[in-house]
């Protein structure tokens, strides 16, 4: 009888533990935030990234094949909108949405205003990161590497090809900084257009603004499945001469291929 006490009183006490968990675990989050979102979870439906069926070795034509399917697919609104993460010199971070203007063998091209807290940090630390994320093809594409500013014409070009009230909205706004209120913005952007309500005359590009390219130095493409066992094959900038060591293996010229644990 004492055996059999000693053995039920740990096996009670272990099954009422394991019910008052789930509990004890939304008490824990709790905690931690106000707004429950633990129940909030969607499945996803794409199929399975596989090496052997990658289209390409290379990773930006990786991601222009990817690109394209989501442009054309026409279910994002704005399929170039990425979240581009700089940090200070201290390690400070910040993130912000920005629109992707320009990709190619070279990197990723994107326009701000050099004044601006992403400006400013990119200038402070060149090392920087995109994150696209297509929610509704459940895949995202993160891209790190350094910037560094495009050239004059470049910006030159990009600039005078916006709609003119961009332009003049560019001109107008000393972004990031602090303003006095709307109402003092718009009386600035009137005043400027006025001052160039000839359309035949050029509205000249701000010296503060202009475009950054962020050469990529490493690329994880990154496919969503119900289970949560995702997909996620990441290719990695390296010199021409270093061989792979296995399970990595050579992708494009320059790159290495490797899978990683979701």
């Amino acid at each position: 009888m004492f055996i059999m006490l000693f053995c039920f009183i740990p096996f009670t006490h272990a099954f009422k533990t394991l019910k008052k968990r789930p509990a004890r675990f939304l008490s824990s989050i709790s905690k931690m935030a106000s707004v429950q979102l633990a129940d909030m979870r969607k499945p996803y439906v794409s199929g399975t990234l596989l090496e052997k069926d990658l289209p390409t070795l290379n990773p930006i034509e990786l991601f222009e094949k990817w690109f394209l399917e989501v442009k054309e697919g026409g279910l994002m609104y704005e399929s170039n909108a990425v979240a581009l993460s700089t940090t200070t010199k201290t390690g400070r971070p910040s993130s912000r949405m920005v629109l992707l203007k320009g990709y190619g063998p070279d990197g990723f091209v994107f326009f701000t205003n050099y004044n601006s807290r992403k400006g400013k940090e990119l200038e402070e630390n060149p090392n920087a990161s995109l994150l696209f994320y297509w929610d509704r093809h459940h895949r995202q594409v993160r891209v790190e590497g350094t910037v560094e500013r495009t050239s004059v014409d470049v910006s030159d070009k990009y600039f005078h090809s916006r709609p003119r009230d961009s332009q003049l909205s560019a001109v107008v706004s000393r972004q990031s900084h602090v303003i006095e209120s709307r109402a003092q913005l718009e009386e600035e952007y009137a005043a400027l257009r006025e001052k160039h309500s000839d359309v035949f005359r050029e509205v000249p590009r701000p010296v503060e603004w202009g475009g950054f390219c962020l050469r990529p130095l490493r690329m994880e493409f990154w496919q969503g499945h119900s289970t949560r066992l995702h997909d996620r094959i990441v290719f990695r900038k390296v010199p021409q001469e270093e061989k792979p060591v296995p399970p990595t293996v050579a992708a494009a010229p320059g790159w290495h291929m490797e899978r990683l644990a979701p």
